[in-house]
């Protein structure tokens, strides 16, 4: 049975009418706005950081989340530069360990947690605490509290609720908080339903549009246990046009005039999210950090000069932009599977327990044959998973070469956000270990889950 490439068959739902019909030009070139800073073929074999892929699976199995250090830290100080005058802080959701706050604060940078757990890591890691940011939609009290006792910079409010449970807890503990109110400013982001968070209709947030967000601003300023320091505002991820960042300064300065025309003051912060998009795939640009700083500074400075308003100390969260290119997944191939005049299944040692993002919302991801060249023709192919679903798919289509066995290592680029914070135990699958690598030296700063580890956690297994 023949593997499927460009000389042979295929069929019509093989690859959507968006992508090329073709293979890329050569197999073994590494796109440098996909792969990590430090990504090279030496000899043939992809390294990261200097270090040898083949190395790294030897030393630490496979799958392997691994993480080009200095491209991380690299992209961290580009952010802080472009926004000298402001704040950046890192999303935490996007990935989060102790190893990973600590270049986070020696960049510089602030960090914002939305959960119990990720203030815990954030606190492990000794990161400043007036320098992290509560998030969150439904903050339980015991978070509130922590968040509170710690001594937080920042609590984002979300609900009606939580204004009242936030000054309750203040008010018991002793202590003022300073705190934002979170805008949904009815911007459609253009990306997917599920990572767009601006629109009325979701969960999101107060809406500007229906009073919602005035309402809350009230309710706020009536307790003198928190300090109102600004407004919230976060349109989408993995996003690409800076319109909607336009549409939603618009809509925040208005609402700062109604605030300063209601209670005459002027709220001296705005925070507008993160979402910044990265490539995935060759042939998405991305900006760059300096063009985003400028383009948001000139909107929000146009915005208030237009409404006579003083301009606000601007803050940032981009997440996926610090730490998603510089992630790579190692997977070991199991099985190459033909189905004669469709498609080449190449399975792997992980799938969707170690990148759900596919699966959630069709995500798209750039793979290579890492432990080896080769000069066979291309197959077209999907990438998937050992897991028990057909939805277990790594990447849809993509393109190997037709010589690739079982053995071979398969590299997934920009996979450093959302895969292992996403991560689960589906199919009783331990997670795999996160490794660092920079200047030819690799470390483990997550290790590897065991049967053990998940057994532990069971209350019928005698210890």
């Amino acid at each position: 049975m023949s593997r499927v490439h460009p000389a042979g068959p295929m069929h019509a739902d093989v690859l959507p009418e968006e992508h090329p019909v073709g293979p890329a030009d050569d197999l073994n070139a590494l796109e440098p706005t996909v792969w990590p800073r430090s990504a090279r073929r030496e000899e043939g074999v992809v390294t990261v950081g200097g270090v040898d892929v083949r190395d790294l699976a030897r030393e630490y199995g496979t799958p392997l989340y691994v993480y080009d250090e200095e491209d991380v830290r690299s992209r961290a100080k580009e952010y802080v530069a472009a926004f000298h005058d402001g704040s950046v802080h890192y999303a935490g959701k996007a990935f989060l360990c102790t190893a990973l706050a600590k270049w986070l604060n020696e960049e510089g940078l602030g960090l914002d947690v939305c959960s119990g757990g990720e203030l815990a890591v954030a606190l492990a890691a000794g990161f400043p605490t007036e320098r992290i940011t509560l998030h969150g939609s439904n903050k339980s009290s015991a978070e509130i509290a922590k968040a509170l006792e710690v001594g937080v910079g920042r609590i984002v409010l979300d609900s009606y609720e939580e204004i009242a449970r936030v000054g309750y807890l203040a008010q018991q503990m002793g202590v003022r908080a300073k705190v934002m109110v979170r805008v949904t400013t009815g911007v459609e982001a253009h990306t997917h339903e599920f990572i767009a968070t601006a629109h009325d209709d979701q969960k999101f947030g107060f809406s500007r549009s229906s009073g919602a967000a005035l309402e809350a601003v009230r309710r706020v300023l009536e307790l003198k246990q928190l300090e109102l320091v600004g407004l919230h505002s976060h349109i989408g991820s993995q996003i690409f046009e800076v319109d909607g960042f336009q549409v939603a300064a618009h809509r925040l300065a208005e609402l700062l005039v109604a605030i300063r025309d209601e209670h005459g003051i002027e709220l001296p912060e705005l925070d507008l999210g993160g979402g910044y998009g990265i490539a995935y795939v060759p042939g998405e640009e991305p900006h760059d950090p300096k063009s985003i700083a400028d383009g948001l500074r000139e909107i929000v400075a146009r915005e208030c000069r237009a409404y006579e308003l003083a301009m606000p100390r601007l803050t940032v969260e981009p997440g996926r932009a610090i730490v998603g290119p510089g992630g790579v997944t190692l997977y070991e191939v199991g099985t190459v599977k033909d189905v004669e005049g469709l498609r080449t299944y190449v399975s792997v040692d992980g799938g969707m327990s170690d990148n759900l993002r596919t699966a959630l919302y069709g995500a798209e991801y750039t793979a290579a044959l890492a432990s080896r060249s080769s000069e066979a023709p291309p197959m077209l192919s999907r990438l998937v998973g050992k897991h028990c679903e057909s939805g277990d798919i790594v990447v849809r289509d993509v393109w190997f070469p037709e010589d690739l066995a079982a053995g071979d290592l398969v590299a997934v680029a920009a996979t450093g956000a959302y895969c292992r914070s996403m991560a689960s135990n589906y199919n009783f699958v331990p997670k795999p270990a996160v490794v660092a690598v920079r200047d030819g030296r690799s470390r483990v700063i997550i290790r590897r889950e065991s049967a053990e580890d998940l057994l532990r956690l069971d209350a019928e297994v005698e210890a």
